[in-house]
């Protein structure tokens, strides 16, 4: 189990910290990234890391502005999001899709390019909202 803390509402132009701590596991040899939906729209997958080797993702509809980072005796992912739009309006998951086996780095990478939403696991989600 996943679970993300974190969201709220922000003006445009202002910054939110979200978090997602694993529930009675480890994150070792996983890669957990954040997904967001909008109102009518896909999810989208916009930023993973891999606890193995600190292997990064971005989206481009958020790179420059968000920085996701490990803490990994936290066992924690943040990410931080900075010079938020109206457009970064959605609920976010949390998802983590473990490495071996045939799963590769290049591999969830892709899943989170292609909005994929075949991973391991999941969090609830988070709400963030941001008023123009």
């Amino acid at each position: 189990q996943l679970v993300e803390s974190g969201g709220g509402l922000v003006q445009a132009g202002g910054s939110l910290r979200l978090s997602c701590a694993a529930s009675g596991w480890t994150f070792k040899d996983y890669v957990i990234g954040w997904f967001r939906q909008a109102p009518g729209k896909e999810r989208e997958g916009i930023s993973c890391i891999s606890f193995t080797d600190g292997k990064i993702y971005y989206a481009d509809s958020v790179k420059g502005r968000f920085t996701i980072s490990s803490d990994n005796p936290e066992n924690t992912v943040h990410l931080q999001m900075n010079s938020l739009k109206p457009e970064d309006t959605a609920v976010y998951y949390c998802a983590a899709e473990g490495l071996g086996y045939g799963t590769t780095w290049t591999s969830v990478r892709a899943a989170f390019q292609s909005g994929d939403n075949d991973m391991e696991f999941w969090g609830k989600g988070t709400q963030v909202t941001v008023s123009s």
